[in-house]
């Protein structure tokens, strides 16, 4: 290290705009518009602290009052150049605006933009923390602001830009630093170990840039703290109980004892954790887990870190109501072990099958578990004829009608879509069958298919009752022979013989409208239609 003591936030401090970190699209910006000689009168940065803004601030004002600028690219070499490099340029003006706040200080101000740059090509006046301005102050730097002399330029700098008024937003160009990336800062924190011929753990670079939240001054200033501590080497456990965070070994032990189910080990760890605040176990655990992710380690699988997230978010929660933070870090890893005890989908399908046999499993389970398993499983139980189901169907709707069914009406073939059936139904049995043709035929649609037309034979049965007198001239026997055919323009046919179109009717829906109780309820509620439906 050098002889002079200095901080590395200010050692290593950007001088130029390719040497700010992570903040490209807004170094790129800047430098187009000087190259380019488009420049604003006033500019507003903000962002998080430690993001670049008054680093930048100094850069665009050395830029623009270089000898050769103004330019991107300030040659370091010219005494303006110089003079802005070590904060003593007499046209560069910095104001503090959380100790310079008030309306005398910025008449101030204004009172020195009336007069020429003493030897830059500009006076620029740098406003750092200009949130904290009063609302007189705001108010006597608008016209300023929004008229300046050709030669004066303002930059303004914030970390709240919410708190500012829309009259000053409105006036200057507004670049809007982003949190700097954790790739960025751990290779910057390893560029600036190099220089200074220290070595270091990778890993422990990645616990000073996550402590750092995204500020790049915040990091530094724990690795100057690093530095000093771990007496010139940085490493993992020394970094760790500088800040008092959990060693990451500690935690693969900790989750070891998890695993293993282990109660007794986890009542020690929780002893030891109890030197260590809860609200940061939390935040390294979480931290742990999204590592573990991206390393797809087997144990850690995704639906095992996603348990462990909700039970970590979960006790988030407890710790806004002033929750015990031992009590809590305690349920965190009790519940952790019940979380493992959920086993997967498939696990509890390949328990079931191992210790449930086959054959005790009904057909019906035995085929959703051949499909889940891609195990063909053959049924043993007998499949029943396509009648026998149309059977089953009705004798499900109505037992009395499916007895009258099976009594009389007989299967004779099904070919070509046609469903061909001898009925010798009589009496009361052909008024029911008759009467219900319509609950048959959607039965048959079913099971037969929707295409399916049904031929109904007369009975060739042996009637016992007295056979009419049949003149000598009829040629025509005393059984039809002739089958009737439902056609489906039709839509109506009969299970019985010896019946015409007209003697089986369905129910006309039309009718219920008539009812008195359906016009007292049209008018009740007003209804403009009314839509009748049939329900088999």
């Amino acid at each position: 290290m050098s002889q002079k003591s200095e901080v590395l936030a200010l050692k290593y401090r950007p001088r130029r705009f390719e040497e700010l970190i992570g903040q490209e699209s807004i170094s790129q910006t800047l430098s187009l518009a000087l190259d380019t000689k488009r420049l604003s009168h006033a500019y507003l940065f903000s962002g998080l602290r430690g993001s670049g803004k008054t680093s930048t601030a100094r850069i665009l004002a050395k830029s623009m009052m270089c000898d050769e600028g103004p330019t991107s690219a300030p040659c370091d070499v010219c005494s303006h150049c110089m003079m802005a490099n070590e904060g003593r340029h007499i046209d560069i003006i910095e104001m503090d605006a959380a100790s310079s706040r008030k309306i005398d200080d910025i008449r101030d101000l204004i009172e020195h933009t009336k007069y020429r740059p003493a030897s830059g090509k500009y006076k620029i006046f740098i406003i750092d923390e200009v949130h904290m301005l009063t609302k007189e102050a705001h108010n006597a730097l608008l016209k300023t602001l929004e008229e300046p002399p050709e030669y004066v330029k303002f930059i303004l700098a914030t970390t709240d830009p919410l708190k500012l008024p829309a009259t000053i937003l409105s006036r200057t160009q507004h670049f809007r630093f982003k949190r700097i990336s954790h790739p960025n800062i751990v290779h910057h924190l390893s560029h600036i170990l190099h220089l200074e011929n220290i070595e270091f753990d990778n890993e422990a670079l990645d616990i000073l840039a996550r402590s750092g939240s995204g500020s790049l001054r915040d990091t530094l200033t724990l690795l100057d703290q690093a530095i000093i501590y771990s007496k010139g080497f940085v490493d993992v456990k020394t970094v760790a109980d500088m800040l008092g965070l959990l060693d990451p070994s500690y935690i693969d032990t900790l989750f070891e004892a998890i695993f293993a189910k282990d109660r007794p080990a986890l009542i020690q760890k929780l002893k030891e954790l109890e030197s260590y605040e809860a609200e940061m176990v939390v935040d390294e655990l979480i931290a742990y887990l999204k590592e573990k992710l991206y390393e797809g380690d087997r144990r850690f699988n995704p639906l095992i870190i996603e348990r462990f997230f909700r039970i970590l978010s979960d006790a988030k929660t407890l710790f806004a109501i002033n929750a015990d933070g031992g009590f809590v870090i305690s349920l965190i890893l009790f519940k952790m072990i019940e979380a493992l005890k959920i086993k997967e989908i498939d696990e509890m399908i390949e328990s079931l099958e191992s210790r449930t046999p086959m054959h005790d499993i009904p057909a019906a389970a035995k085929i959703a578990v051949s499909q889940q398993t891609n195990i063909h499983v053959v049924a043993n139980a007998p499949t029943k004829l396509p009648f026998e189901l149309l059977c089953d169907k009705i004798r499900d709707r109505s037992i009395a009608l499916g007895d009258c069914f099976e009594r009389n009406v007989s299967y004779i073939s099904y070919e070509d879509n046609a469903l061909t059936w001898e009925s010798c139904a009589s009496g009361d049995d052909k008024e029911l069958l008759k009467n219900s043709f319509g609950i048959i035929r959607q039965f048959v649609r079913e099971v037969y298919g929707i295409d399916t037309v049904i031929k109904s034979q007369a009975c060739n049965k042996e009637v016992v009752e007295p056979e009419p007198p049949v003149e000598e001239n009829s040629n025509e026997p005393f059984f039809e022979s002739v089958s009737m055919i439902e056609e489906s323009e039709i839509s109506v046919g009969s299970c019985v013989t010896q019946c015409d179109e007209t003697s089986v009717k369905e129910f006309d829906g039309s009718d219920v409208l008539n009812e008195p109780m359906i016009a007292k309820a049209a008018e009740l509620f007003e209804a403009t239609k009314i839509t009748v439906q049939s329900k088999v």
